[in-house]
């Protein structure tokens, strides 16, 4: 079963989020900012990182830049979650290193379809 690791600082999108990727099949690890992202990706080694952009003690953009330091995570590919759509944040996500930017609000379907696209193009479908 392949295990997403999401980091929302947002409860009820990080649980809206989590409910639609079990719902799709995915196992499913939760964190309430950037550093535990950092932490439970080390311990977890999750197939896909999901991450808001916007987190209180580390922003997305750091742990996905902490994460591409260290050689037990740094090939996990990292998906950004943000209402902050301009084309220079969206360039500065990956820059940091993530594969996609995904931009809120979006639908739960679609969503799970692009999770699944990502992880498709990467071979871990």
């Amino acid at each position: 079963m392949v295990k997403i690791l999401v980091a929302e600082n947002e409860r009820d999108i990080r649980e809206l989020i989590s409910f639609t990727l079990q719902f799709a099949g995915f196992e499913v690890v939760l964190a309430p900012d950037g550093v535990e992202a950092v932490e439970l990706a080390t311990r977890e080694h999750p197939d896909l990182i999901l991450m808001d952009v916007r987190m209180p003690r580390m922003t997305g953009y750091q742990a996905c830049e902490a994460l591409k330091q260290v050689p037990e995570t740094q090939n996990i590919p990292v998906v950004f979650l943000s209402a902050k759509g301009q084309e220079s944040e969206i360039q500065e996500g990956l820059g940091a290193g993530a594969v996609k930017y995904i931009l809120k609000p979006f639908a739960p379907d679609d969503l799970t379809l692009q999770v699944k696209q990502v992880l498709e193009e990467l071979g871990k479908a």
